[in-house]
């Protein structure tokens, strides 16, 4: 009896021991399906909040670096202050500017600053580390007291001529009895408007002192900068005249879709610029590069600045970044000259779910961290200072996005999974455009699914070539990928792309 007990514990023994084996094997299984993390932004990049002064606003209206390696940052109720990254303190620079939205770092003792009425050289000419000169560099451009006349800039070019731009003022209010610079109702009709020269335009400051006109059709251009080539790029948001928010290229003397300020065009005819056809006003404008669709891509773009720390922030030199205020990331800008013009792709480019919105100025730091400051100013937005810094390894995104004549051709960062680059179903296309018109905004017209027909992968596995059903110019055509991975299983997380079509090949 006793021996059949011990047999009996030990089999029982045996198949609990057995199930509890099995129970853990399942248990292992299932927390390694259920808790590995897919591939994300948090894995490449690290967010930081800067931490500011006690009491300070910190709607940042400019941010940059000085020599030695001191951060700079212009606050929208007029501070000027410096972060000393050892000890992290700050420091007053400068203050009493008048909503300072842009600056230029000249030396370490001297800042150009540009506030809603001029643009500003401030001096330490002690050493001290505090502004005891403000000098004004120009002036020369008028003032109607409207509050949505903001300023931006300045920027420099090769030659060292000074790029600023000036908003338009709005219906929304009203001016002052006092204005700086002659007054011409002739733009008031209509929403927003230029009745102070050059309310509208970008200009140009050369190395004579001079301030002149340089490019016209601008309604609210919150960021200017230069791609490696030189070039000059403007953004420009969503409003009367601008169906959804846009990037210019912008050369000298042309026109660039908002008409109120066309009346300080020394040749423009003494009419009330909104009274002309729109086919007429369509005819004599640039198109922009690209368009960023509205809502669900960006809804207010910033500044764009060139990403050029030689490898320090990761894989994307010589490709140019701008904020925006509504989402929580950066956007990369992938353009091509195409017929003469420059156009092309954007695809946003995420940091993870630290990433704040209202992302107002950008800037890279001499060790390769890319430094947003944010705003809200009584719109969508944040307030404060961030900090990104990548962490040396590369994900899976796409690199390039060339227009051919039968569809795209998408480079990636890494050799692609064949079957999974290769399935029609990961690739969704959608082309749509906005309406050029006086209302504010535009919906989406002509909305059509555009199916793709071919697939090709390039033998390095990089390079995608996309045969569509249709490519029509005109037309904004927006791709949605799918279950995208690399060949050691990084997945494509930056899956939204649309390229801007203005001229077919």
């Amino acid at each position: 009896m006793k021996n059949h007990n011990m047999l009996h514990n030990k089999r029982t023994f045996t198949i609990s021991f057995g199930c509890l084996l099995a129970l853990l094997f399942f248990n292992a299984s299932l927390k390694a399906q259920t808790i590995t993390p897919k591939d994300s932004a948090a894995n490449y990049y690290e967010v930081e909040n800067i931490t500011l002064p006690d009491g300070l606003v910190a709607e940042t209206g400019a941010i940059g670096f000085m020599p030695d390696g001191r951060f700079v940052a212009c606050f929208h109720r007029g501070e000027v202050m410096m972060y000393n990254q050892k000890t992290k303190q700050w420091k007053m620079f400068a203050e009493g500017l008048h909503e300072p939205l842009g600056m230029m770092v000249i030396n370490n003792h001297e800042i150009l600053i540009m506030q809603r009425p001029e643009l500003t050289r401030v001096k330490d000419t002690d050493g001290d580390g505090v502004a005891d000169v403000y000098q004004t560099v120009t002036d020369d451009f008028g003032m109607s007291g409207n509050y949505h006349e903001f300023a931006f800039g300045p920027i420099a070019d090769k030659q060292g001529n000074l790029f600023i731009a000036l908003n338009l003022a709005s219906n929304g209010a009203g001016i002052r009895n006092e204005i700086r610079g002659k007054y011409d109702s002739l733009s008031r009709p209509g929403r927003m408007y230029s009745c102070v020269p050059y309310r509208g335009w970008i200009m140009k400051l050369g190395k004579d002192g001079i301030l002149k006109p340089f490019a016209v059709g601008f309604r609210s251009p919150n960021g200017l900068g230069f791609d490696a080539q030189g070039r000059l790029f403007v953004s420009d948001n969503q409003g009367d005249w601008l169906g959804t928010s846009k990037l210019f290229h912008v050369e000298e003397g042309k026109f660039y879709g908002h008409p109120a300020g066309l009346i300080w065009k020394e040749d423009f005819p003494r009419v009330v610029p909104i009274n002309l056809p729109v086919a007429r006003l369509d005819s004599m404008r640039t198109k922009e590069s690209i368009q960023f669709p509205h809502g669900y891509f960006a809804n207010s773009p910033t500044q764009p600045i060139l990403e050029n720390t030689g490898g320090k922030f990761g894989m994307f030199g010589g490709q140019m970044l701008i904020g925006d205020m509504d989402h929580k990331y950066a956007i990369r800008l992938l353009m091509e000259e195409v017929g003469g013009a420059m156009q092309g792709a954007c695809i946003p480019l995420n940091f993870g779910s630290k990433m704040r919105i209202g992302n107002n100025r950008l800037a890279f730091a001499p060790d390769g961290s890319l430094w947003v400051g944010q705003n809200d100013h009584g719109w969508v937005g944040a307030r404060g200072i961030q900090r990104i810094t990548w962490k040396g390894k590369n994900h899976l995104d796409i690199m390039a996005m060339k227009l051919t004549k039968t569809g795209f051709d998408l480079t990636f960062s890494m050799p692609l999974d064949p079957a999974k680059a290769q399935d029609l179903l990961n690739y969704k296309f959608r082309r749509f455009y906005y309406e050029y018109h006086q209302a504010y905004g535009s919906k989406q017209f002509d909305v059509k699914d555009v199916p793709v027909q071919s697939i090709k992968l390039s033998a390095d596995g990089k390079t995608v070539s996309l045969t569509l059903a249709e490519l029509k110019a005109g037309y904004v055509y927006e791709l949605k990928t799918g279950d995208i991975e690399s060949t050691d299983g990084k997945y494509l997380f930056n899956n939204l792309i649309c390229y801007t079509l203005n001229q077919l090949r």
